[in-house]
């Protein structure tokens, strides 16, 4: 298959997903990198309905992503469940490496992490306890109920990827045993596979499931970007040696409307059929790789990947922050709560900026469809020149743009370079934002009154590869001390219809 389509179980910034069943419950967890609360945990019913139940890593105490870079941070978490426990490993990449934390209720709370020897990144843990894989102790329902293999002897088994020659993509999966009461790994070292052909980049994103009386290895390869595919391979043992599929990638690289597929993870229904997650991109605007859903048929023992056909029903959002949602994050792990929420959004101006590697006075949420509109109300006046508040829209420290109320009037900027300004009366203002792909329309407006566009910009430099763009709220005083805050009364998201002409409101 040549082609992937439909439209996102998890739209915008949900890269990288990793799925377990128990029972009739599906989680699934992402990748965060430098943004904080870390690694998002959704629930779901039916693998197309996702709601955020919370994080794994909520707590200061648990991680410090201080100083982290762009695109670094929090990579490519595997959630699984044994025994009444939820075990999720994870990598911290320019820091400790790999760990994992548990917790009986993946709302949380989850455990400190237990860190985890051993090379690489995109780690997995696999359980064998002889049972055709659903991911861990489900209820048992489906094809395969009850099957053992000769291997099948309760052990718990911690693959991950590793770099052995960076300049050609020549990675290697490894595996060693994990012990789940004493969280660490112990024994021998496996390699496991080390890509699809003598030439084969970036093989990585290990999973190992049971099915069909063998050993299923699951990984990607080709790097997360256009040549990204799914490559599968089999074994007698667990320890190997495995074989790869014939007509492997089992998901070649796609050609559109979706592109990049890879990073798969399978699981079982409870009546016995199999889906995959996967991340996937919709080239042509800043929204980067998202979590799709494929069914899985299989042929002589091996995936087919098929797209569930499905609608994505787009969710306005009308936030008038009674509570601060879970949608809601920060760049790295914060100090302190700069925020309070009840009466709308109080944002504390601090010295901080947002082009500094640190945790400016900003909370954002994933930008989750190509065309949309933005807004907020905001209430704020400037105590001193620097002190600044408004609208941003977030790739990284490096490149965003941020539409401000300043001491002289609003100010649109990116980076320090200044693109557009105006000079506004005091008093609360309305500042927007009307994406339409990587064009992006500035406006502006009394609380009644009418929307007046300041500039369009065509953002391609907010192309995204790991992370994707985030649109938020933020409040600095520039490098001064500073007791004054920005008031946030609302935030909308909503979208165009169909028939509207591109650039419109």
């Amino acid at each position: 298959m040549s082609r992937f389509f439909g439209d996102p179980v998890l739209p915008g910034f949900r890269p990288d997903p990793s799925v377990c069943r128990v029972g009739a419950d599906y989680y699934l967890v992402t990748s965060s990198f430098e943004w904080f609360p870390g690694l998002p945990v959704f629930h779901s019913h039916d693998l197309v309905t996702w709601r955020r139940i919370g994080s794994a890593l909520d707590r200061p105490s648990q991680l410090d992503l201080g100083g982290c870079e762009p695109s670094r941070g929090l990579f490519a978490p595997t959630i699984r469940h044994h025994d009444g426990v939820f075990h999720l490993v994870c990598t911290l990449m320019d820091g400790p490496g790999h760990f994992v934390v548990t917790a009986t209720d993946p709302a949380g709370p989850w455990s400190e992490p237990h860190w985890l020897d051993g090379e690489g990144f995109d780690p997995s843990l696999f359980f064998d306890d002889g049972l055709e894989d659903g991911h861990g102790d489900g209820d048992g329902d489906g094809e395969g109920e009850g099957y053992r293999a000769e291997d099948g002897d309760g052990r718990a088994w911690f693959t991950a990827a590793r770099v052995v020659d960076e300049a050609a993509g020549r990675t290697e999966i490894w595996m060693r045993e994990y012990l789940p009461r004493e969280r660490r790994l112990t024994g021998p070292e496996y390699v496991l596979w080390s890509g699809s052909h003598p030439g084969a980049r970036w093989s990585e994103a290990p999973h190992l499931y049971k099915t069909g009386g063998t050993y299923l290895l699951l990984t990607a390869e080709g790097g997360t970007d256009v040549d990204h595919s799914v490559v599968a391979a089999r074994a007698d043992r667990v320890t190997g040696p495995y074989e790869g599929a014939p007509g492997n990638p089992v998901l070649p690289p796609a050609k559109g409307p979706v592109t990049c597929t890879g990073h798969a993870d399978l699981v079982q229904t409870p009546n016995g059929d199999w889906r995959a997650v996967l991340l996937g991109v919709r080239p042509g605007s800043a929204l980067g790789r998202e979590t799709f859903l494929s069914r899985i048929t299989w042929g002589d023992g091996w995936p087919v990947f098929s797209p569930v056909d499905h609608t994505d029903l787009r969710r306005p959002v009308h936030d008038d922050f009674a509570t601060l949602s879970a949608d809601w994050s920060s760049l790295r792990t914060p100090p302190g709560r700069f925020w309070t929420a009840g009466d709308g959004l109080r944002l504390q101006l601090r010295p901080e900026r947002l082009s500094e590697r640190t945790t400016p006075s900003l909370l954002a949420r994933p930008q989750e469809q190509p065309d949309c509109d933005v807004s907020t109300e905001l209430h704020f006046t400037p105590a001193a020149p620097e002190e600044q508040a408004g609208l941003a829209v977030v790739l990284d420290d490096d490149t965003h743009l941020l539409f401000l109320r300043t001491a002289d009037g609003l100010s649109l900027r990116r980076g320090p370079e200044v693109l557009a300004g105006v000079p506004v009366p005091p008093g609360p203002i309305r500042l927007g934002v009307r994406v339409r792909g990587f064009s992006h329309t500035f406006a502006h407006a009394a609380p009644d009154g009418a929307w007046q566009d300041l500039t369009t910009v065509e953002a391609t430099f907010l192309t995204p590869l790991f992370t994707s763009v985030q649109l938020g709220l933020y409040a600095t005083s520039n490098g001064h001390p500073s007791s004054n805050q920005a008031h946030f009364t609302r935030f909308e998201i909503t979208y165009p219809s169909p028939q509207e002409t591109p650039g419109g409101r």
